[in-house]
């Protein structure tokens, strides 16, 4: 369910009537909670939150023109998707985040490597999305990024 929009905001505003209260508070928890020097644009047709390359020069190592990415949200067919690339890189961030969702006794994870399906819209944990995206800084993620993908890479 791919969504063509140049800016945030008019990804939100394609979104169905039914989702788009929820997905607006999933990116304003996203952005309340942002660390300093992540920026949101788009990103691979979702809203993503990246390290820009005045940050991080460098870029992505698949295509070094775009700037790091970090973090997505999309809506897809039937689900929302969150989409954070650190849960994928950092066993312990992972570890934590799973047991935190387990002690909210909310309904099973639907989780991929780095994607959180989110079904029942009107049930996000905003506030335990909110303190993952506090946990890391954009100097966290670099030195992660280096350490396990671009290594890994070269």
């Amino acid at each position: 369910m791919r969504i063509e929009a140049n800016h945030p905001d008019e990804y939100i505003q394609q979104l169905p009537e039914d989702r788009r209260p929820s997905f607006e508070r999933l990116r304003n928890t996203i952005l309340d909670a942002l660390p300093e020097g992540f920026e949101e644009t788009m990103s691979y047709g979702m809203i993503g939150y990246v390290v820009p390359h005045s940050l991080y020069p460098a870029g992505y190592h698949c295509s070094p023109e775009l700037p790091l990415p970090f973090m997505s949200i999309a809506n897809q067919k039937h689900f929302i998707g969150f989409y954070h690339m650190g849960l994928y890189a950092n066993p312990e961030l992972m570890d934590w985040f799973v047991a935190s969702y387990d002690a909210l006794n909310l309904r099973k994870l639907d989780m991929g490597k780095s994607c959180i399906r989110f079904k029942k819209w009107n049930e996000i944990p905003m506030d335990l999305i909110g303190e993952l995206v506090r946990r890391v800084s954009t100097e966290d993620w670099i030195a992660t990024y280096e350490s396990a993908f671009k290594r890994s890479r070269n």
